[in-house]
C-alpha cells in the first residue's frame, strides 16, 4: 500500500550518495506514491542510477540550484503531502509512516522538518563536527519552528504551492528553506521542528569546504535575510547564546590584538572566552561524550573559529547595507 506522500530529490553530481538515498526511501512502509529525482545538469550518472532504481527522473538542462529542482519536482508531485529529502540524506526506517501521521493527527501543522542523527558515516573530525553540531543545534531548537529545512523536512503541497515554492531569485542555491519557512511563519503557519525525525548524513566536508560553505552559503546570506525581515529570529544557529557568542568572541579577538600594547588585556581575553565555554557547555559535553576528549577539543576550536567568521560576515552585510553596496554570497551577485 502507498501512501499519499510525494518524496523530492533534488540531485546534482549525487552519484556517490544516491543509490543509499534511494534505498531508504524504497524500503519505507508504506512507501511513498511517487519518488521524483530532479536532476540539476548532472555531469555524471545520476539521471541513470536514479531510473534504474525506479524513481521518475525530471532534467534540468542547466544547473540552477536546488531551489528550481525542488520547485520542478514539487509542481509535477500528485500527493497531497511533498518530503523533500537531500540527496545524501538516509532517511531512518519510517520516516513516510512518521510523517503522514504526524500531518493526520495535527491538521494544524503545515511542514515539519527534523535533523540528521548523531551518527554521521563521513570519516575524518571536521566531517564529524560538522554533522554532530548539525544534530545538536536541531536537537536544542524550539518545536515550534519559524524556518523550514529541506534537506529532510516535508510540507503540504497546497501550502505550498500557495506559497509560491522557493524563492528561485534572491535565494537560488542557499538558505532558501530557511526564507521559505519565513514566509510561511509570516503568513500564519505552523511550521514543526520534530526532533525524533531524522536521517544519516553521508557528506564528507573537508576544513575548507566547511568555512567555503558556513560564510557564502550559510552567514551570509542568512544576515542577508534577517536584514529583510523586521526583528531576528531566535532559533537554531541564530538563538541568544550563539548571537552573544559571537560577540563575545569578537571582544575577545580585539582583546588579543590590543596586547601588542597592553599585555594586561590577555586576561580579559581570557575570560570572555571562558564565557563563551560556559555558553556552550551543553554542546562541548555533547561532543566529549559522543567521541572523547580529543574531539572535543578540537571541536571547541572549529566552532570558536565558526564565531570568528560568522562575526565578520555580520559586519560585511551590515556594512554593504549601510553603504547600499553588492553582496555577494553563494547565490551568486545579489541587492538588498
Amino acid at each position: 500500500m502507498k501512501s499519499p506522500v510525494s518524496i523530492i530529490v533534488p540531485a546534482h553530481n549525487a552519484r556517490h550518495f544516491l543509490r543509499e538515498c534511494l534505498d531508504a526511501i524504497f524500503d519505507q512502509d508504506p512507501a511513498p506514491a511517487e519518488v521524483i529525482v530532479v536532476d540539476d545538469n548532472s555531469a555524471d550518472d545520476t539521471a541513470k542510477i536514479a531510473a534504474e532504481m525506479g524513481a521518475e527522473v525530471l532534467h534540468v538542462s542547466q544547473n540552477a540550484g536546488p531551489s528550481h529542482a525542488r520547485n520542478l519536482g514539487a509542481q509535477k508531485a500528485g500527493q497531497q503531502i511533498v518530503f523533500f529529502v537531500d540527496a545524501d540524506v538516509v532517511l531512518m526506517p519510517g520516516a513516510v509512516k512518521y510523517v503522514l501521521d504526524l500531518f493526520s493527527r495535527r491538521p494544524e501543522i503545515d511542514a515539519v522538518f527534523g535533523s540528521y542523527d548523531d551518527c554521521p558515516k563521513a570519516n575524518g573530525i571536521v566531517s564529524q563536527y560538522r554533522n554532530l553540531l548539525h544534530h545538536y543545534t536541531h536537537q536544542c531548537g524550539q518545536s515550534e519552528a519559524v524556518t523550514f529545512w529541506a534537506a529532510c523536512g516535508a510540507i503540504r503541497r497546497e501550502v505550498f504551492l500557495e506559497l509560491g515554492g522557493f524563492d528561485e531569485s534572491s535565494f537560488p542555491r542557499c538558505i532558501e528553506d530557511i526564507e521559505l519557512g519565513y514566509r510561511l511563519k509570516m503568513a500564519g503557519g505552523k511550521i514543526l521542528l520534530d526532533k525524533k525525525l531524522q536521517g544519516t548524513h553521508l557528506k564528507q566536508w573537508t576544513f575548507w569546504s566547511m568555512i567555503k560553505t558556513d560564510v557564502f552559503c550559510r552567514a551570509i546570506p542568512w544576515t542577508r535575510l534577517e536584514f529583510q525581515r523586521p526583528g531576528f529570529q531566535k532559533n537554531l544557529n541564530i538563538r541568544f547564546s550563539q548571537r552573544t557568542s559571537v560577540v563575545l568572541f569578537g571582544l575577545a579577538f580585539l582583546a588579543a590584538l590590543g596586547m601588542l600594547w597592553d599585555t594586561s588585556l590577555g586576561a580579559l581575553a581570557a575570560v570572555l572566552l571562558i564565557f563563551i565555554m560556559v555558553l556552550n557547555f551543553g554542546l562541548y559535553w555533547f561532543f566529549l561524550k559522543q567521541q572523547g576528549i580529543k574531539f572535543a577539543l578540537i571541536g571547541m576550536a572549529l566552532h570558536l573559529l565558526y564565531f570568528f567568521y560568522s562575526g565578520f560576515s555580520f559586519l560585511y552585510v551590515w556594512i554593504c547595507c549601510r553603504l547600499k553596496l553588492s553582496i555577494r554570497d553563494g547565490n551568486l551577485k545579489v541587492f538588498l
